[in-house]
């Protein structure tokens, strides 16, 4: 049986719904929990099997609404992500990319099929947004250390040396010898930006691989995949959190069933310097940290992978590029939510947005 101390089971229990639905699960900051919010139900409703696991730093919950999910399923699920932690963590020394990033300047890296597979992903969304999600970032985001404690400003000097080395045309894949190498000593593949979206696609297959066709997955609050409606086929609906108040509040919510909604923000991880707010979403073409007037950024898509990468990439593009390149991947709707308090969603998702909030209004 595969362990990580990465990925942890840390709960494993049958929950009493009662009458109750996973209703206005607002979404919220990636790396902090934010369970869905409960509301009474108009009908019965069958107990979910429940689980919490431990990912990225990210505390995330599976609920599988399916009568013939067993807690088998839930063993398996974990052995999953145990497997995946061993191809895809920086952190623990028997991943393979930790391995690759330890021989960079040096030596290939044989990997498994799984992080070939997630790298060469990585680098076709770099090449298809020029770079604005690329996953060799990690000198960048050890740089600034965004998230923990005592994170400041970095020296500019050591600021340009770690954009140097962020480039992903350095990276060097095999694929007769399915190996990868990092042409530059100090370069650091970081694969934060999809890595939590190709684990939550993993579970979502297994699922529906056994026929588990009613469930939830909530990353942390800021990623929600909906494999299949309620049981009974009725759509999720899900609240959208407030980019300027609290954790739980909402602007407004949105029905999907069998779809992926992610969402990034300058609320979710972010120190203060001198009167100025830093945030974690970082444009690799200045090092610095993206200053677009954005506030949010919410992505709808079919693919947990495409939502989690998107979401990002789009962000760092600001509105109005963003806007565009978003409209043109086809099953992905974004919304934009600018300092303003005007949403500015994509022609496919304006229409779903239900706006509860009186401070924020549909841009035309």
């Amino acid at each position: 049986m595969v362990t990580s101390t990465m990925w942890k089971h840390a709960e494993k229990i049958m929950k009493a719904a009662g009458a109750a639905l996973i209703a206005g699960a607002a979404l919220s900051g990636c790396g902090q929990d934010n369970t869905p919010r409960t509301e009474a139900a108009q009908t019965q409703q069958r107990d979910p099997l429940s689980a919490t696991f431990y990912v990225y730093d990210t505390v995330a919950t599976i609920k599988i609404y399916d009568e013939k999910a067993t807690e088998q399923n839930m063993d398996e699920i974990r052995d999953l992500l145990g497997k995946i932690d061993l191809e895809l963590s920086r952190t623990n020394p028997d991943s393979d990319l930790y391995k690759v990033n330890a021989a960079a300047g040096k030596d290939a890296i044989k990997v498994s099929q799984g992080t070939f597979d997630v790298v060469k992903l990585a680098l076709r969304y770099a090449k298809d947004t020029d770079g604005l999600l690329d996953p060799s970032i990690g000198p960048l985001i050890n740089l600034w250390d965004i998230g923990h404690e005592n994170a400041k400003v970095p020296d500019r000097n050591r600021l340009e040396a770690a954009r140097r080395l962020t480039d992903y045309r350095k990276v060097e894949l095999d694929e007769a010898a399915r190996t990868i190498k990092l042409e530059e000593p100090g370069m650091i593949l970081d694969l934060g930006s999809i890595g939590k979206g190709y684990a939550a696609d993993r579970v979502s297959a297994y699922l529906r691989d056994r026929g588990l066709n009613s469930a939830l997955i909530n990353l942390g609050g800021s990623s929600i995949i909906t494999v299949g409606g309620k049981p009974g086929g009725a759509d999720w609906n899900v609240g959208l959190q407030d980019p300027d108040k609290s954790r739980g509040s909402q602007l407004g919510t949105i029905k999907v069933n069998n779809e992926t909604i992610d969402s990034s923000g300058v609320y979710e991880r972010y120190f203060m310097q001198d009167g100025v707010r830093y945030h974690h979403i970082l444009d690799p073409r200045t090092g610095y940290p993206t200053q677009n007037g954005l506030m949010s950024l919410t992505i709808v898509s079919d693919e947990a992978t495409d939502a989690d990468a998107l979401s990002t990439a789009a962000f760092v593009m600001g509105l109005e590029d963003g806007m565009a390149y978003i409209e043109k991947q086809p099953g992905v709707e974004a919304f934009f939510v600018t300092e303003d308090n005007r949403i500015h969603a994509t022609s496919g998702l304006k229409d779903r947005i239900n706006l509860t909030s009186d401070l924020y209004r549909l841009a035309d």
